[in-house]
């Protein structure tokens, strides 16, 4: 057999792209349901799936026990730049936000009931916050978290209300009717602004983002040093904030109205 002729595949890798790929195509599958439409046993699905997971490649919603495509998928998408994608269309955005501000710039999402930096951009200023994309966090602190709780169905505000409210420092909300006022507040200004509620000493501004399915699904928020934090950079902050959401959520509207066209001229054209 020559090298041309050589099967390098390794089976396991094979299974797991196959289990992203099934998680891709319809999330919320248990072990069950993947090994049976995959072909596998649930063992080897099930060893697979806590393989990926430690990775961050999948999430497990502890409640159902079901499994949805995780974090790490994001990441690496950000890297690649998928057409039509959060991450493709708010790099630009993000960007252009930092250099306006000079400050850290989070792209927040929610996943399950914990928040997710997705992506972020490190602020220009010697004193500056150390995001982390990947870093899970609390719902009910934190700008970016805190503006996506307040815009989430009445469940997950709820399933959030009813779990432990961990206090990060003396200023986070834990009291759940000033958490329920607060979120109403947040919604009815349409940003937020967090000031050293999860890390003492920082604040952050967030507006929410609007997918294609007019639903609000991540946030953008400007963070920093509380030491810089002035009225005239208050004002700044929050317009800059809603504007790069806004950008972002036209972005998103536009791509699903192009997609929708080559849709309809495809089902014309069949």
């Amino acid at each position: 057999m020559n090298e041309s002729q050589k099967n390098y595949r390794i089976a396991a890798v094979d299974r797991a792209l196959l289990v992203l790929e099934a998680l891709a195509e319809k999330p919320g599958q248990g072990v069950t349901a993947l090994a049976k439409s995959l072909g596998l046993t649930k063992t080897i699905v099930f060893r697979l799936l806590q393989t990926l997971e430690e990775r961050g490649f999948v999430f497990r919603d502890p409640d159902q026990a079901v499994y949805s495509l995780g974090y790490r998928i994001g990441v690496l998408g950000e890297r690649v730049g998928r057409d039509g994608s959060l991450l493709f269309a708010a790099r630009p955005v993000m960007e252009a936000l930092r250099d306006r501000t000079s400050e850290t710039i989070n792209l927040v999402v929610r996943e399950g009931l914990r928040s997710l930096v997705l992506a972020t951009r490190p602020g220009r200023h010697s004193i500056r916050l150390f995001a982390q994309a990947g870093r899970h966090g609390p719902l009910h602190a934190g700008g970016g978290s805190l503006c996506i709780l307040a815009f989430s169905g009445e469940p997950v505000i709820d399933a959030v209300l009813a779990s432990p409210l961990e206090a990060f420092t003396p200023y986070t909300i834990t009291d759940r009717d000033k958490l329920r006022q607060t979120l109403a507040r947040i919604r009815a200004n349409g940003y937020n602004i967090a000031l050293n509620d999860l890390d003492e000493g920082a604040f952050s501004v967030a507006a929410p983002i609007i997918g294609a399915n007019e639903e609000v699904i991540a946030a953008i928020s400007v963070a920093g040093a509380m030491v810089r934090f002035d009225e005239e950079r208050r004002e700044t902050y929050i317009r800059a904030a809603m504007e790069a959401a806004s950008e972002i959520s036209e972005k998103l509207s536009l791509h699903r109205t192009e997609a929708e066209t080559r849709s309809a001229a495809l089902r014309s054209i069949a």
